[in-house]
């Protein structure tokens, strides 16, 4: 095997040098290109579990990498494009810094990861959601829980957030005479997130049971409520309105929102704004879901069409 890589494939410990120089690379991603804690804790794992494949990370040289591909060989093809591409930015970066004069990142393998197309729920999926959402509320006595699901529900279908940014909206993000808030999202990028009438209702009436003193508008223990948490409500709800909880989370109706929207007429320069994209590129996976619309609309007022049928 060549410097720095395993024939058994067992992982060694991570070296100093080697964490030194993956701290290092990590604070460069934050500090200059605003990396988000999720890609930061990502990277991070992947380069840790590089390094102790390889025994040297920052020594490894291109025979070493390209041994990495049988340790890979089961991840899925996101995973092994997440791995590679963490690694690639980490070799480009020693080489930038003058740490090392190759970079050897060529011989990692370069999967063609194919974007997935979301789960999407038809709009009688969401009436049924809403449908077992208004039988709680109407429990008497009204359980405070269901004030704070209905509340969450409104926020993930009503305005695309993501699960992550839910959870943590501070208890003065929304102000009652403003249909609007203003967010710090994925990669600390802001962005502006409407928010309908309905969501600031549900809010509004919410709001009464949180305590005054709490900096979260989803308060739980010392915290705010968990991502966890919040799947497992949303999946607890779909089970009593009668969907398949494996067809649906918090991401799901992130997707709804951006689906019904488009399904609309929204512009999809919008919903990239709405959802917090960086690239429009990927709100553009949405317009999968319009394709049938699409075809009818081609068929049904495409000039040709009546060309036809003055010809027949």
């Amino acid at each position: 095997m060549s410097r720095g890589g395993r024939e058994d494939g067992e992982a060694r410990p991570v070296g100093r040098s080697d964490a030194a120089l993956i701290d290092r690379y990590l604070a460069m991603l934050a500090a200059e290109r605003g990396a988000a804690r999720n890609t930061l804790l990502a990277y991070r794992n992947d380069l840790t579990d590089a390094a102790g494949q390889l025994g040297a990370l920052g020594t490894a040289d291109a025979n070493a990498l390209a041994g990495l591909s049988k340790a890979w060989a089961d991840l899925s093809a996101s995973s092994l494009a997440r791995k590679a591409s963490a690694l690639r930015g980490f070799f480009g970066f020693l080489e930038a810094e003058g740490i090392r004069a190759d970079n050897p990142s060529a011989a990692l393998p370069r999967p063609v990861a194919r974007r997935p197309l979301p789960k999407v729920l038809s709009h009688a999926d969401v009436d049924a959601l809403f449908a077992a959402l208004q039988a709680r509320a109407e429990r008497d006595p009204p359980d405070p829980r269901d004030l704070r699901l209905a509340a969450l529900i409104e926020l993930l279908y009503g305005s695309g957030l993501r699960a992550t940014e839910l959870v943590s909206l501070p208890l003065r993000a929304l102000a009652t005479d403003r249909p609007y808030l203003i967010l710090r999202g994925k990669g600390g990028r802001e962005r502006l997130v409407p928010i309908s009438d309905r969501a600031r209702a549900a809010i509004a009436t919410w709001r009464v049971h949180v305590p005054p003193d709490s900096p979260w508008l989803f308060p739980s223990g010392k915290s705010h409520l968990s991502r966890v948490r919040l799947f497992q409500l949303v999946r607890a709800l779909a089970g009593e309105a009668g969907i398949d909880p494996t067809r649906i989370s918090p991401h799901v109706l992130r997707h709804a929102f951006a689906t019904h929207l488009l399904e609309g007429g929204a512009d999809l320069r919008a919903l990239q704004a709405m959802l917090g994209h960086a690239d429009i590129a990927t709100t553009q996976i949405y317009t999968h879901v319009d394709a049938s619309r699409l075809v009818a609309l081609v068929n049904a007022r495409h000039p040709l069409v009546d060309l036809k049928a003055r010809g027949a």
